[in-house]
């Protein structure tokens, strides 16, 4: 299994190069993809108008995900990254006052439903990051975010119990993706006396994934994917089972996977055109199963048959995907750094 600490090394080795891609990123309004409900002719806002602190990289989840990405090198990397640079566009962006705006447009569930789950997940991993850091500048920035945070949190518990079905594909609207992202800050909000949301998500997570089993991987992947359905499933039940159930879950989940099978899910997706944004997630399915891969690996120890092919897996996947997360085409450059990070830490 990979050391922690290589890992570390990892992120330092890149570092300064994802760093400078989100902060030209979050300062970036256009191109812009608006995901916006217009309730009249008159209302033809700017991506600054109604996102302040998240107008930028090209959508608001991913500007929400950049963000993310440069609080978490500072916290793993000071050293490798412009710290003064970082801090005082961040002191821009989450401020009262723009973050008060933000709170304001995702209270309203006819605009705030573009982002559920995957914008509504990585924002509260986003709080989740500052929340749990011993640094002054991250307690002011928890504190102009809570409003946010208490927004998200009653979406997640007004939607949660409707949700009849999960959404299994691969890209922004699965549900097993959005509830991982969001199952920290419930957990730390639960420390602090509120388990309100860990309670909902944890019910939810089991109504729906609880009993899958013989998932049919071999389907994967789609031509737009970003996510793994069958692993970031996976993924999300390495936090609510515990050791020996999680392994027994897998073995009904996925049971060919100690023979590698199904293949192609060992096997990283083919990208052929970077420039086609479309097309150009399959970086980051790459990437995602990656993650998925050494979590799940690092779920189940050294001792069970099954991890060295995941590790095996996890490594062909990050070989074929780390270097397009910079210096390649805006399609790509939005958002890709925010799953190299979420591999290396």
């Amino acid at each position: 299994m990979v050391p922690h600490h290589e890992r570390r090394g990892h992120v330092a080795e890149h570092a300064h190069d994802f760093a400078e891609v989100a902060l030209a990123n979050i300062v970036r309004e256009y191109p812009h993809v608006m995901l916006h409900t217009m309730i009249g002719p008159e209302d033809r806002p700017q991506p600054r108008d109604i996102n302040p602190a998240f107008y930028g990289s090209f959508d608001w989840h991913s500007c929400v995900e950049m963000h993310w990405l440069l609080i978490c090198l500072l916290r793993t990397a000071p050293e490798q990254v412009p710290g003064q640079r970082i801090r005082a566009v961040l002191d821009q962006h989450l401020a009262a006052e723009p973050l008060a705006a933000e709170a304001a447009y995702m209270s309203d569930p006819d605009r705030s439903i573009y982002q559920r789950p995957y914008g509504w997940g990585w924002t509260l991993w986003l709080i989740h990051e500052t929340a749990t850091w011993d640094d002054p500048d991250a307690r002011r920035w928890t504190t102009n975010l809570t409003p946010l945070a208490d927004v998200l949190t009653s979406n997640y518990l007004q939607w949660l119990p409707k949700a009849t079905y999960p959404v299994r594909y691969g890209v922004h609207a699965n549900t097993a993706f959005g509830l991982s992202r969001a199952l920290p800050y419930a957990r730390h909000r639960a420390q602090h006396g509120d388990d309100v949301l860990l309670t909902a998500i944890t019910k939810t997570a089991h109504h729906w994934y609880g009993n899958d089993r013989d998932y049919p991987a071999q389907w994967e992947p789609a031509g737009v994917d970003f996510l793994s359905p069958a692993l970031v499933e996976a993924e999300l039940m390495t936090h609510l089972l515990p050791h020996d159930r999680f392994a027994d879950w897998l073995d009904r989940f996925l049971p060919r996977l100690a023979d590698r099978q199904p293949a192609n899910l060992f096997t990283p997706a083919i990208v052929s055109d970077s420039t086609d944004g479309y097309i150009a997630h399959l970086h980051g399915l790459n990437l995602s199963r990656a993650w998925c891969w050494r979590r799940l690996a690092e779920t189940l120890g050294d001792t069970d048959p099954r991890t060295p092919t995941m590790l095996e897996a996890a490594q062909r996947h990050t070989d074929a995907a780390l270097a397009h997360a910079t210096g390649t085409h805006y399609a790509v450059e939005h958002w890709l750094a925010c799953y190299a990070v979420l591999l290396l830490t």
